[in-house]
């Protein structure tokens, strides 16, 4: 891939000034353009060391209008990154629609640095750029003009521009003890950077290899590469997109919902029953931080089927300083103008944190499904974006509890009546809720389809019988002890 990038290039000044003047109007125009649409641009800027990534990003600056663009560089990461999943980073830092962000280094660099000083296998290796494939699929999927910049120097000249820049006390802090031993393991970084290059570089999202020996040739390279991928994302974004249609499925005559038992009920002393699980859970959760792990609780179901009083319950078992809850309600702008996982992405817990989500990343399998907010291919394509996404959340030590609370439609009815009758219950109801209530069998679909394709062993479903509010609070608390007790050992 970086042969056809070493063939010497230059540029002189009066031509460059010429190209430049068209360049800047043409990246203009189209980065306007873009701000009046749901697209967003992010723009990679990687390559050897040496080869100019920083001033890259500053050309873009010079060229571009700054009010929708910003330059991200990504050094170590920090200490709020350190304890949350390694993207969580990159999706923080994801521009809304309409504008624009230049990233300096990105998710490749931790992979091939690694891989280059030998700290992870070829096996790791592979997997990590599997993980980018995905990631950028998804943000290809999700309207996003992604342009991957590589810029290319030789062994020799990135040693010469090294000590190019050594010679002078005003760049010699340029040159750092890394760079001289990234220098020396030039020849193994090369054939990494190959590896990754090749493997990442699809028809979506392709690469384009920049040789970075000639600094004019290098930005215009790089900034005509970015206004042709917004050119073209613009013209392809005039072809009119299919309708979201509503789903109206059925659900199976037997389905893992359908064999729950409703008639389940608590007896006893419910009182000893239950402080004896939420004791569990306190003493439990207390450990999360020594273990390096943190706890999300997901709460789905069908509507009155009780999620709130067993989320308040739970979160009386839990130190309240560590445990916050996220009430999921349909989207705002803010949210509306991001990849539709982000939303979620940001209220990540910290190491020995608890996050309780009230409705979750599922409603885009569920209510859009349903409901025809997203178009058949969007909430389809969802199953494997959020497998990744709680697969990646496994991985970095979050224990992922996920429940979904089930009553009958003659429970729910008489539930719905009761929040009619009760004032202080009567902000509970809402037109929506009688509007979903009777399009019961489609929901009952959708939740069979999503528990039967999003059940891993690491981010399981425990279906709850939600018949009896006291039999299902007791489950709840119970399975997140259990879950945490064999977790955290």
């Amino acid at each position: 891939m970086f042969e056809s990038a070493e063939v010497g290039r230059s540029v002189d000044k009066k031509e460059y000034a010429r190209r430049v003047a068209v360049l800047r109007t043409r990246i203009l125009k189209a980065q306007h353009a873009l701000a009046g649409t749901s697209l967003r641009l992010v723009v990679l800027v990687g390559g050897v060391e040496g080869g100019g990534k920083t001033e890259v990003a500053r050309r873009f600056l010079d060229w571009m209008d700054p009010r929708g663009l910003r330059v991200e560089a990504y050094g170590e990461p920090s200490d709020e990154e350190m304890e949350r999943p390694e993207y969580w980073r990159y999706w923080r830092t994801l521009p809304p629609a309409g504008r624009g962000a230049v990233l300096v280094g990105s998710w490749y660099t931790r992979p091939i640095v690694s891989r280059t000083f030998k700290k992870i296998g070829s096996g790791d290796f592979d997997q990590a750029l599997d993980r980018t494939l995905a990631f950028e699929a998804m943000l290809v999927r999700e309207k996003t003009v992604l342009v991957k910049l590589w810029l290319h120097l030789s062994k020799k000249e990135q040693r010469r521009r090294f000590k190019e820049l050594e010679s002078d006390r005003d760049t010699a802090w340029r040159v750092t003890k890394q760079d001289w031993d990234f220098s020396k393991k030039y020849d193994r970084f090369r054939g990494v950077c190959e590896r990754a290059l090749t493997k990442t570089s699809t028809a979506e999202s392709p690469w384009t290899v920049i040789e970075a020996v000639d600094r004019r040739h290098r930005d215009l390279a790089a900034g005509e590469a970015v206004a042709a991928a917004i050119e073209s994302a613009l013209e392809a974004a005039k072809k009119p997109a299919s309708k979201p249609r509503a789903d109206r499925s059925k659900p199976a005559p037997v389905s893992v919902l359908s064999r729950l038992d409703l008639g389940k009920r608590l007896v006893g002393d419910h009182a000893k029953k239950f402080e004896r699980q939420q004791t569990r859970v306190a003493l439990l959760s207390r450990r999360l931080r020594k273990k390096g792990r943190s706890l999300i609780c997901a709460f789905e179901g069908v509507d009155a089927a009780g999620k709130g009083g067993a989320i308040r319950r739970l979160l009386g078992a839990i130190d309240v300083r560590n445990a916050r809850v996220i009430a999921v309600a349909a989207p705002t702008d803010e949210e509306r103008a991001q990849p539709y996982l982000w939303r979620f992405w940001r209220h990540l817990p910290r190491l020995g944190k608890t996050t309780i989500y009230d409705r979750t990343w599922y409603g885009r399998v569920l209510v859009e499904r349903v409901e025809g907010f997203c178009a058949p291919e969007d909430w389809k394509r969802a199953y494997g974006e959020i497998a990744a996404f709680e697969e990646e959340l496994a991985e970095s030590g979050v224990i992922v509890c996920k429940f979904w609370l089930q009553i009958s439609p003659e429970e729910q009815l008489r539930r719905f009546q009761d929040r009619v009758k009760t004032p202080f219950k009567q902000y509970k109801i809402t037109e929506d809720d009688w509007r979903n209530r009777a399009k019961w069998d489609a929901y009952q679909a959708a939740a069979v389809d999503m528990i039967a394709k999003t059940s891993a062993p690491e981010a399981p479903w425990t279906l709850i019988a939600a018949e009896d509010k006291r039999w299902a609070r007791l489950q709840v608390m119970k399975a997140v002890a259990d879950r945490l007790e064999e977790e955290l050992g």
